[in-house]
């Protein structure tokens, strides 16, 4: 007994007439006109996102699972550091060392959550996953140089301030720049460890190297680049509540301290060296005009510059394009 042949609907008829359009060649093109050029786009097959694909969750779902895991990472970051249990500050360095461990263990296992979230989401990157984190050689050299001369240039007015409060020359700062004592004094301060190497290399990795994988597919990338410094400078509110514990500062002052842009990680330690702009000693400086002036061309330099430095076009292939392509997301701006 045979099973009755199964209706073919008009979708079947006009992908097999699209099929013989296409083995006659142009002539039939030609000689169908309009209709045939109607029946290939009916019969073209529309691309999916990837997560469809997959049988993965919906968008909505892959948003909350991308903002729970950036939360899990944040409080993950933060919470390791009053994992010991100590009435000392947080400058005295048996507190540094103690924090260098947890904040190293945290940041090695924060890739795993990118890997869970790409289980949950069903979201396959089509690039390794230290690529898609930022860990590749291709541009290295630009995107080293480039993003921290924006920097320089930025904070070209504390630059003046420091070199005209600073009693030495620019030859014998060099030398004690380029002396090895120097190099060894700073490596043996625990302070100078945590702001120049451990907090660079720990939070750029955490909060954006996991986050901005993410948080695009979600956001969009351009939204997503936005968004990662929102969990950065909200993890760095317990400074806070630190040095109002041990009377360190006030509540203005801090407020204006907390927290630093996101960026590369010789920016990021750049950026903790300098410290906020003193623009108050600068308005009371004997040398108000000049000071206030290369505090003004930096702004403008960096703004001018902001463009041309950071196209993608100098930094080699952009891994969170591919993600957000097989995401299906392929006409994102700084993508195209």
């Amino acid at each position: 007994m045979t099973s009755p042949e199964r209706p073919r609907g008009r979708g079947h008829r006009g992908g097999r007439i699209a099929s013989l359009v296409r083995a006659a060649g142009p002539g039939a093109m030609a000689a169908l006109g309009g209709d045939g050029l109607r029946l290939l786009s009916v019969s073209r097959p529309e691309r999916q996102p990837e997560t469809a694909a997959l049988g993965g969750p919906g968008p909505g779902l892959c948003c909350w699972v991308s903002v729970f895991s950036c939360l899990s990472l944040a409080c993950s970051y933060v919470g390791s550091l009053y994992v010991w249990k100590s009435e000392l500050p947080r400058d005295h360095p048996a507190v540094i060392k103690r924090r260098f461990t947890s904040v190293l263990v945290v940041s090695s296992l924060s890739p795993l959550c990118v890997l869970l979230w790409r289980e949950l989401t069903g979201i396959q990157p089509g690039t390794s996953l230290l690529t898609l984190m930022g860990f590749r050689l291709e541009g290295f050299f630009p995107a080293a140089l480039l993003p921290l001369l924006l920097t320089m240039i930025l904070f070209l007015g504390p630059l003046m301030q420091l070199s005209m409060d600073c009693p030495c020359d620019l030859a014998d700062g060099l030398k004690v720049v380029l002396a090895p004592r120097s190099w060894a004094r700073c490596l043996t301060d625990m302070r100078w460890l945590r702001n120049q190497v451990i907090a660079p290399l720990t939070e750029e990795l955490v909060f954006r190297a996991c986050m901005l994988p993410m948080l695009a597919p979600c956001t969009g990338l351009g939204p997503a680049v936005f968004t990662c410094p929102l969990f950065f400078g909200v993890a760095h509110f317990h400074h806070i509540f630190e040095q109002l514990r041990f009377r360190q500062s006030s509540v203005g002052s801090i407020f204006l301290s907390a927290g630093h842009l996101i960026g590369p990680v010789l920016c990021h330690s750049f950026c903790n060296y300098m410290g906020f702009p003193a623009v108050c000693a600068a308005l009371e400086h004997p040398q108000r005009r000049p000071l206030l002036a290369g505090y003004a061309l930096g702004v403008g330099l960096f703004l001018l510059l902001l463009q041309p430095l950071t196209d993608p076009k100098l930094y080699g292939s952009l891994p969170l394009c591919v993600l957000l392509e097989r995401a299906g997301d392929s006409e994102a701006p700084l993508c195209s």
